[in-house]
């Protein structure tokens, strides 16, 4: 059994995603985006077509300070809102060609990075590391779903 007092683990956890995530910003100021409007940008790019509030979804974001990011990135060419044909109340995010060349950037400084941050790791312990957290995943999302179980006998 691991020995669930020491907390290490999630200080390490946290520790890897921030440096992670400012190298990444360091390398990517030339793309003149914050880091809310490239993650929109990649999840646009992985969903398009998706909403407003689908895309608040995925980013962990409220809707206002989603909708002025899609705002920002409409304003510069980067994401284009098309209606939607069953809802004329909702609207779809599109990437234009703009947004694909600097998410196509985005790639190649986050493959940079990713082999820059593994050097050392072996493939058989990085292969390991991934099936231990899709585990962890998976578990914490079942927590989601027993707790929204319950919620709803609740109510």
């Amino acid at each position: 059994m691991i020995k669930t007092t020491d907390n290490t683990f999630a200080y390490l956890l946290h520790d890897v995603t921030r440096l992670m995530r400012k190298h990444f910003d360091r390398r990517a100021t030339r793309l003149e985006l914050t880091r809310a409007q490239w993650r929109a940008l990649k999840v646009i790019g992985r969903h398009e077509g998706l909403s407003q509030t689908e895309l608040a979804d995925y980013l962990d974001m409220e809707p206002i300070p989603v909708g002025r990011v899609v705002d920002r990135l409409e304003k510069t060419g980067f994401v284009e809102r098309r209606a939607d044909p069953a809802d004329r109340r909702r609207w779809r995010l599109h990437l234009t060609a703009k947004a694909l060349a600097i998410v196509d950037e985005m790639e190649v400084i986050g493959a940079a990075l990713r082999e820059e941050a593994l050097r050392g790791v072996a493939p058989a312990d990085f292969e390991a590391l991934l099936r231990v957290l899709t585990r962890l995943k998976d578990n914490l999302v079942a927590l989601d779903d027993e707790a929204a179980h319950e919620q709803r006998e609740a109510s």
